[in-house]
């Protein structure tokens, strides 16, 4: 299969918790399939945004391969970062709120995280084309600080390096009024956090031609 973008994730490993993400935003990315979501009302709306990107963690944001650039190319450079960078842990994880969004995000000590992060960011980067004028104004739009500027210009993506803030997405943008009933559905149908949170392993994904992304392939992180 072809891919317009490409992106590295952290994938939870197989089990409860991919599970419980695959069934609440209805795509099971590890496996490239649309899966039915609990019965709640109003389910299909709050998660239609983050659905076809799949329950994740984003390491380096999706990007389009450079001219020069093969997708075997980027796989193979993504096995040898991972097999020199070392896997990093935290407390656990736990849900949140990020703004107007809810999702799972680290609790403890996360600059082991943040490592992987940057590395995966700067080390791919020769494989991102250029973001499209049209790409940067949207950026734009949310209105960025001179740090986030220096971001996006540098690496297509305001939210890396000193901006990043790991977290499993679990829902679009919520009105306030909503947010802890969201959180409540959430928290129901949870299974149980990992305590520690290890991220040993990365993940090469792909969007599709109908927008939704799908795993390539997983690397465990062994440096």
């Amino acid at each position: 299969m072809s891919f317009t973008r490409f992106s590295i994730y952290y994938l939870p490993p197989d089990g409860a918790l991919a599970d419980f993400g695959a069934e609440w935003l209805g795509w099971d990315v590890a496996r490239g399939r649309s899966v039915a979501q609990p019965a709640l009302p109003g389910l299909d709306d709050v998660t239609m945004t983050p659905r076809k990107y799949g329950f994740h963690g984003t390491l380096k944001p999706p990007f389009r391969l450079a001219e020069r650039c093969k997708p075997d190319d980027l796989a193979k450079a993504t096995a040898s970062l991972a097999a020199a960078c070392a896997p990093a842990r935290c407390e656990g994880l736990h849900l949140g709120r990020l703004g107007r969004f809810l999702a799972l995000t680290p609790v403890g000590d996360s600059a082991g995280i943040a490592r992987i992060a940057a590395t995966v960011v700067r080390d791919l980067d020769e494989f991102r084309a250029p973001a499209s004028d049209a790409e940067l104004a949207r950026r734009r739009e949310a209105g960025l600080s001179p740090e986030q500027e220096a971001l996006l210009a540098a690496w297509g993506y305001p939210y890396v390096m000193g901006q990043f803030r790991f977290h499993l997405t679990l829902t679009g943008r919520l009105p306030e009024a909503q947010m802890q009933q969201w959180c409540g559905a959430v928290a129901d149908h949870l299974p149980a956090l990992p305590a520690p949170f290890v991220m040993d392993q990365i993940a090469l994904v792909g969007e599709r031609a109908d927008g939704r992304f799908e795993l390539v392939q997983r690397y465990a992180l062994t440096g």
